[in-house]
């Protein structure tokens, strides 16, 4: 139960701190180009374990990768002043082809877990970037909606009185602006919401709809103008990918991964509901949608494809 996690920045080390509080790992690798930064904060956590359970925590390069069954990338290029989107897409997928061959060169066929944002347009370079080493797409499995999906339960179960573990929501899409939150197929411990919130009174309008939607599509605008960046709900949907693969818990995830086809727009990556087992993403599963969640899906798939469409057209020129 070793895992590689590269890049020791904010998001890479609380998702190593995450994973070892749920215990979802015996031995954690940071690797980071910042040597140093990987040390302290593997140090950082290795104090911790007494305080939970027995977990080697140790900055390590690449070739201490070769018996980990999954690597998380959370490494990755900050936009510089004047920087375009597409140049950093740019960056960020020569980090991305340097990373995955360097792991390769010793250890041929891990599960890579994608965190680097945008995470759906890495994830989709990852996916090209793995085919030519020879490594299945169902091996690279993005975190893409997870933590949306997570904050939607979280909003709507605070509303209603309910432990969001008992609300059935999904979010999907893009991670980003486009996503999409499935409100047609919502239920609360196998009631509908519709009857659940008419058999327990509870007011819903249109109004605390778009409270609820507008505090999960625009929570991170809201946590970073707050205190910089977020790391606590990414690392914790990190631990539990790891947890999830490493145990073979076989549950059902948002994850990002690649696709032929959503609703008419092809080669495109983005998140729906997953079943993740102990070898990677074993299938999307069905999800009922209304008309207007459908469009809504196409739209987000469209976004996603039109800025992989820009980046493919200057990589096909250079």
């Amino acid at each position: 139960m070793k895992v590689g996690i590269i890049g020791s920045g904010m998001v890479g080390a609380t998702s190593a701190y995450a994973i070892m509080l749920r215990k979802a790992a015996s031995d954690i690798i940071l690797i980071d180009i910042n040597k140093k930064r990987a040390i302290a904060e593997a140090q950082d956590i290795l104090h911790a374990v007494p305080f939970v359970s027995a977990t080697d925590i140790i900055a390590g390069d690449y070739e201490d990768l070769k018996d980990a069954k999954i690597v998380v990338i959370t490494a990755g290029a900050s936009q510089k002043p004047g920087e375009t989107r597409l140049m950093l897409m740019e960056r960020n997928a020569s980090i991305m082809k340097d990373i995955i061959s360097n792991v390769v060169k010793y250890n041929p066929n891990p599960i890579f877990l994608i965190a680097t944002n945008p995470v759906d347009i890495i994830t989709h370079i990852c996916v090209t970037i793995a085919k030519d080493l020879g490594i299945s797409p169902s091996r690279i499995i993005g975190t893409g909606t997870i933590l949306d999906t997570a904050r939607f339960r979280v909003l709507l179960g605070n509303y209603i009185g309910v432990d969001p573990q008992n609300v059935h929501a999904y979010v999907i899409g893009e991670h980003g602006d486009s996503e999409v939150l499935t409100w047609s197929g919502i239920d609360i411990g196998g009631v509908t919401f519709e009857d659940f919130i008419e058999f327990r009174k509870i007011e819903f309008n249109e109004k605390i709809k778009n409270q609820i939607d507008d505090g999960v599509r625009n929570a991170v605008y809201k946590i970073i103008e707050g205190k910089g960046s977020t790391y606590y709900g990414i690392g914790s949907a990190v631990a539990k990918l790891t947890e999830v693969i490493n145990r073979n818990n076989r549950s059902v995830l948002t994850v990002s991964t690649y696709n032929n086809d959503i609703e008419g727009i092809s080669n495109v990556t983005l998140s729906l509901p997953h079943l993740i087992s102990g070898d990677g993403d074993i299938g999307v599963l069905p999800i009922k949608l209304n008309l207007k969640e459908k469009q809504l899906l196409k739209n987000s798939a469209q976004v996603i494809r039109s800025k992989l469409d820009e980046y493919e057209k200057k990589a096909a020129i250079l």
